[in-house]
């Protein structure tokens, strides 16, 4: 049972499903609000604390992938996607946009707040920033462990709430291969191949912000069968 109270946003141009989660979630004990496009998603995030953002992927306007994007670089929000069955192409351009998650309609409500649940339980809390080593060196950049924080010199690097996990696990077992498998499992998602490929997705957009070469990486490696290995300076 979660005991805070979170707020959340859910964003979708189709009114029945905004009347729909709203109603649902609140019963679930969430604080609910909700915008009918990226545009009103954007003004309630000027002035309004959120949580966790749910958003359709197919809106009028900019679309979800577009404003996930667009959010990665500024907040550190996780989000999860609605997306069209079978569109294999907009889950992982989402992935590789910084959401967190995606599901694929229709769905059930509850399939959803089990996600959204699995979401909020990982995020990183102060109690959980207690590691042997308080920093890594990565090339120019350095990974401040305690506060969960990468800095290119004096530049704090934006980053998502999976990618900020990813390297909370990784600084807890540097120059040590972890699979695939354990990363999921890690992550409190579901097992399977999507999930070993929503990680290697995840792993290229961490790359990009650490490696001078993301298609030739010396901190985040791939490890032949046996996963990817943190290997600092």
């Amino acid at each position: 049972m979660i005991e805070k109270t979170y707020h959340l946003l859910v964003v979708d141009d189709d009114q029945r499903i905004r009347s729909l989660l709203k109603k649902f979630l609140y019963k679930a004990k969430f604080r609910v609000s909700v915008a009918n496009d990226a545009s009103h998603a954007r003004i309630l995030l000027k002035s309004l604390k959120f949580d966790l953002l749910v958003c359709d992927v197919m809106m009028p306007g900019e679309d979800g992938v577009s404003l996930t994007n667009s959010l990665s670089k500024k907040l550190e929000i996780p989000i999860i996607l609605l997306t069209a069955k079978g569109d294999v192409e907009n889950r992982i351009q989402g992935l590789e946009a910084g959401a967190d998650d995606y599901i694929s309609k229709p769905f059930e409500p509850h399939e959803l707040l089990l996600r959204i649940r699995a979401i909020l339980r990982r995020k990183p809390k102060e109690e959980d920033k207690v590691f042997y080593q308080k920093s890594f060196k990565i090339g120019e950049y350095v990974y401040n462990v305690e506060r969960s924080e990468l800095w290119h010199k004096k530049n704090l690097v934006r980053l998502t709430t999976t990618e900020s996990i990813l390297m909370k696990i990784f600084s807890k077992n540097p120059n040590i291969p972890i699979s695939r498998t354990n990363l999921v499992a890690e992550l409190g998602r579901d097992k399977g191949q999507a999930q070993e490929r929503a990680i290697d997705v995840q792993i290229t957009r961490l790359r990009r912000k650490i490696e001078l070469d993301p298609k030739v990486p010396r901190y985040l490696q791939t490890v032949r069968s046996s996963g990817y290995m943190f290997t600092p300076d």
